[in-house]
C-alpha cells in the first residue's frame, strides 16, 4: 500500500518558491498537469490494489500470503515515507540543463518501471520486495517533482482551482488502475506493466512539454542535516490543533489501509471468490466507489466553503467511513463488499475534500505551510506500513478472520471522528 497523495494545499507558500507574479496557466497546462498527477497515483496503486497481493498468493499461497504482503507492504511504504521528502530536497537543488523537476519525472519513471518489472517477473518474496522497494523510492521521485510544480508555475488565483482538479486524481486512477489489470488477467507481467506504459505516456508528455525552472549553481539553496530532519515535525504541545488533525488523518488513513492492502485476501478468504474473478470484483468495488468519491468531493468541499464549518464535515466523513467498514467486515457476498464501498466511497470522498482545508486553517506558520503539509504527508503515509505489521497480529486473534480486521478499520475511523473534534481553532 502506497502513501496516500495529498494534493498541493492552494494556500501553501514555499520560501524557495518563485514569486506569486506568475503568469495564468492556461487549460492546456491544467489537463496536462492533471494527467501526468492522475498517472503518478495509477503507478502506485495498480500494484498495490490488486497485482501485488495476487503476485505474492501465487509464490507462497494463500495460507502464508498476508504475512508476506505485510513485510512488502510495510518496508516499502517506508521508503515511501522517507523517499519523497529526500527527493523533494534533491529536486529543489537540481542545476540540470533540463530544470529542477524534468530529470526526476524521466528518471523516476524510467527506474521505477524497471523495479516494477523486477516485481512482476520475481521467483520469491525477497526479490518481490527488493522491486517493489526500488519502485517506492523512484515513484516518490517523481511525485515530490510533480507536486512541486504548483508553487514553481501555478500563480495563488489559481491554485484552488488546480488543487480541486488534482483531488480527484487518485479515484480515477483506482479505476483506471484495477480495470488495466482485470484487462491483463491472467497474465500477471502484463498486469504489472500495462499501468506503467499508459502512466508513463502521459507522465513523459507533461515532462516534454512543460516549461521548467533552471537554478544557476549559484542560487543552489542551502543544505544541512538539521533543516531536513526538521521537515519531519511539528512540535505539538505548542500545535494542538494540527496534532489532533494529524492524528485524525493518521487514524482514518490506518482505516484506509486496511482496507485496500487486504481486499484480495477478503474475497477469496471470507467471500469464497475465485482468484480468476478477484480483480473483477476489486475493479466493481473501486469502481462504484470512486464515483461516489468524486461527486462527495465536490459537492462536500464547496458545501463546507459556504457554511464555514470543517470539524462537523471531517467527523462525519469517518463515521460515514467507519459504518462501511462495519457493513463491509459482516458482508456475506459480493453484493454486501459492493454496497460497503460505494458507502465507504460517501465517507472517504467527504473528509479528503474538507478536512485539507481544516489542515490549512490550523497550519502553525504560514511561512512554513509547505514544511508543515510536509509533515502531514506522514500521516498518509506512516499508516501504510503500520497497517500489514499488525493486521497478521489481528488476523491471528481473530481466528483468521477478515471480518474482524476490517471492524477494527471501522473502529479506527470513529476514533479519527474523535480526535477531529478536539481541534478547537476551527468550527
Amino acid at each position: 500500500m502506497p502513501d496516500l497523495p495529498v494534493p498541493p494545499a492552494a494556500t501553501a507558500a514555499d520560501p524557495s518558491s518563485p514569486p506569486l507574479t506568475l503568469p495564468l496557466v492556461g487549460w492546456r497546462f491544467v489537463a496536462l498537469y492533471a494527467l501526468a498527477y492522475m498517472s503518478t497515483c495509477l503507478l502506485f496503486l495498480a500494484p498495490a490494489l490488486v497485482s501485488l497481493a495476487l503476485k505474492v498468493n501465487a509464490l507462497v499461497g494463500i495460507d502464508r500470503a498476508p504475512g508476506s504482503l505485510a513485510l512488502i507492504a510495510s518496508i516499502g511504504a517506508l521508503v515511501a515515507m522517507f523517499g519523497n521528502p529526500f527527493f523533494g530536497r534533491l529536486s529543489d537543488r537540481t542545476t540540470s540543463v533540463l530544470g529542477r523537476r524534468r530529470p526526476w519525472l524521466i528518471l523516476g519513471l524510467v527506474v521505477g518501471s524497471l523495479g516494477i518489472l523486477v516485481v512482476a517477473v520475481a521467483p520469491s518474496v525477497p526479490v518481490v520486495l527488493l522491486g517493489w522497494c526500488i519502485a517506492q523510492l523512484s515513484f516518490n521521485a517523481v511525485l515530490a517533482a510533480l507536486v512541486a510544480v504548483m508553487p514553481d508555475q501555478v500563480p495563488v488565483a489559481q491554485r484552488g482551482q488546480v488543487a480541486g482538479i488534482l483531488g480527484v486524481c487518485m479515484p480515477i486512477a483506482s479505476v483506471v488502475g484495477t480495470f488495466l489489470v482485470k484487462l491483463n488477467t491472467p497474465n500477471l507481467v502484463a498486469m504489472f506493466l500495462a499501468p506503467c506504459a499508459v502512466g508513463g505516456f502521459f507522465i513523459l508528455l507533461f515532462a516534454v512539454t512543460m516549461k521548467d525552472q533552471r537554478h544557476d549553481r549559484a542560487q543552489k539553496p542551502p543544505w544541512s542535516v538539521r533543516e531536513f530532519a526538521n521537515t519531519f515535525y511539528v512540535n505539538p504541545r505548542r500545535n494542538p490543533d494540527f496534532a489532533w488533525a494529524f492524528t485524525s488523518r493518521f487514524l482514518f488513513v490506518l482505516a484506509y489501509a486496511f482496507l485496500t492492502t487486504y481486499q484480495a485476501y477478503y474475497l477469496l478468504d471470507r467471500l469464497g471468490t475465485a482468484e480468476a474473478d478477484v480483480a473483477q470484483q476489486i475493479f466493481l468495488g473501486t469502481l462504484v466507489q470512486s464515483v461516489v468519491i468524486v461527486a462527495a468531493s465536490l459537492v462536500g468541499g464547496r458545501v463546507s466553503d459556504r457554511t464555514g464549518r470543517r470539524k462537523v464535515f471531517v467527523a462525519a466523513a469517518s463515521v460515514v467511513y467507519g459504518l462501511a467498514l462495519f457493513l463491509i467486515a459482516a458482508a456475506t457476498d459480493v453484493n454486501g463488499f459492493l454496497v460497503g464501498m460505494a458507502i465507504s466511497g460517501l465517507g472517504f470522498g467527504l473528509y479528503m475534500a474538507v478536512d485539507l482545508a481544516l489542515v490549512v486553517d490550523v497550519l502553525p506558520d504560514s511561512g512554513s505551510a509547505a514544511k508543515d503539509l510536509g509533515v502531514l504527508n506522514i500521516a498518509g503515509a506512516l499508516p501504510s506500513s503500520i497497517a500489514p505489521a499488525v493486521a497478521p497480529a489481528i488476523l491471528a486473534v481473530g481466528g483468521g478472520s477478515y471480518g474482524v480486521l476490517y471492524a477494527v478499520a471501522g473502529f479506527c475511523a470513529l476514533l479519527a471522528a474523535g480526535a477531529i473534534l478536539q481541534v478547537k481553532g476551527v468550527h
